[in-house]
């Protein structure tokens, strides 16, 4: 290794805060990216099956995209903005209700928020109290919708909540679908207790969901059960905030992961890939009754990214404009899927979890789930795992991998995989 290169490795454990992540299963000092592959600066390259956790559906650098940001930049094109008008807001706009809201009857206006999921979470949630004037919010077991003081309180991650310092107010943690199996239906227990006047339940503001909980474990709520939801929250005054930050802008395989579900929600939140080049974006979709904002009352710097207008347009215009991108998304989904089969099939006891281009197996343990994608990255494959226990490998390809690509990828894994679990034999038979 050069002496720039340990320099710049150096670095990062002499500077930067105890608080990195992925960098820590990850070490490489990645240099470039192209499609579903990252590369660093000694020439090696990785299969990428976490796409910036959901936020590079479309893959690394996208030409179209990039040729267009580049282009814009040249042209001296708006950099920052505030939330003012500006060619690249407006085109941005005319391409999601052209191509998103109208196709799906959706009458939604466009609140664009901090640069975060969590900062669309946040003001989702005032929302949704300011237009009830009630201040509890319904949140589901393994949810997480970001790691603010507003948004931690939602989230159920008992090590991000740890990390507050305070007390987070405000939120009643209900259990998610199938949380007790299948003989508790978890909606019907959540209308029994918001129609008992006794329950010490208080009225709620909003109910808040992911259709599939990507951080919690790749679970996925069944789309009666998301409808019963959904009548329970109007039927008891609150709204009903879909989070889909992660799952979606084609994760679970259509636009939104809820567009199969026969629902309407009051407001969504959309982040991650939304820009459509990994460029930071937020925003929250509400129905017009609840617009209910004044001038700069959610306010922030980076409201609105112009630069990822330019992005997000074209990712709509080239991936949205009709049915192929779409109707692509099913093979992959089912391609994912066997190869998911192979890999549960190494590791007694596990199971399928999520939907769409967003699942993943539980292999029962989280030393385990690690222990597979640590060799997984040794061998050229980068993936992650989630769950309450880490339990759960985790494929979050970009949409755009290719067959080639997610076989070369899934070889990686289930290699590791055979590995890790020889491994264990091997331990218990010594």
């Amino acid at each position: 290794m050069s002496k720039d290169m340990t320099e710049s490795r150096d670095i990062f454990e002499r500077r930067e805060s105890e608080a990195r992540s992925y960098c820590r299963s990850m070490p490489a000092v990645f240099a470039s990216a192209s499609g579903s592959r990252l590369n660093d600066e000694n020439g090696n390259s990785w299969i990428d099956f976490l796409a910036g956790c959901s936020s590079l559906n479309y893959g690394h650098n996208d030409p179209d995209m990039k040729t267009a940001l580049v282009d814009h930049i040249l042209a001296d094109g708006i950099a920052h903005g505030l939330d003012m008008h500006t060619d690249t807001k407006a085109r941005f706009l005319s391409a999601f209700e052209q191509h998103i809201l109208a196709p799906r009857d959706m009458d939604h206006r466009v609140m664009f928020t901090g640069p975060t999921g969590a900062n669309a979470v946040e003001a989702a949630m005032k929302i949704a109290r300011k237009v009830t004037g009630r201040t509890n919010v319904i949140a589901f077991t393994n949810g997480f919708h970001g790691v603010t003081a507003g948004a931690l309180a939602a989230t159920g991650n008992g090590y991000h909540r740890g990390g507050a310092g305070m007390a987070l107010n405000g939120v009643t943690r209900m259990p998610y679908d199938q949380y007790f199996g299948d003989d508790i239906d978890t909606a019907d227990l959540l209308e029994q207790q918001l129609s008992d006047p006794s329950s010490g339940i208080d009225a709620p503001a909003a109910i808040i969901l992911e259709t599939v909980q990507g951080e919690g474990g790749l679970n996925a709520a069944r789309a009666e059960w998301v409808q019963k939801i959904e009548k329970i929250a109007h039927r008891h005054g609150a709204l009903l905030i879909v989070d889909d930050i992660q799952a979606g802008c084609g994760r679970c395989g259509t636009f939104f992961s809820f567009e199969n579900m026969d629902i309407t929600p009051d407001i969504v939140t959309m982040a991650k890939s939304l820009s459509g080049f990994g460029l930071p974006m937020a925003m929250v979709l509400v129905r017009p009754e609840h617009d209910v904002f004044g001038p700069a009352e959610h306010n922030g710097t980076f409201r609105g990214n112009t630069h990822a207008f330019v992005t997000a347009r074209v990712a709509i215009e080239k991936f949205w404009s009709d049915s192929a991108f779409q109707s692509s998304l099913a093979g992959k989904e089912a391609l994912v899927h066997g190869r998911l089969l192979e890999l549960a099939s190494l590791v007694p006891g596990a199971k399928l979890k999520g939907r769409g281009l967003m699942q993943g197996v539980d292999v029962g343990s989280g030393e385990l789930a690690a222990d597979i994608c640590a060799r997984a990255y040794t061998k050229g494959l980068i993936i992650e795992t989630s769950g309450n226990r880490d339990q759960v490998v985790k494929v979050l390809a970009p949409l755009t991998t290719s067959e080639k690509e997610f076989d070369t990828g899934f070889n990686i894994l289930l290699d590791a995989a055979r590995d890790a679990v020889a491994g264990l034999t091997k331990i218990a038979a010594e």
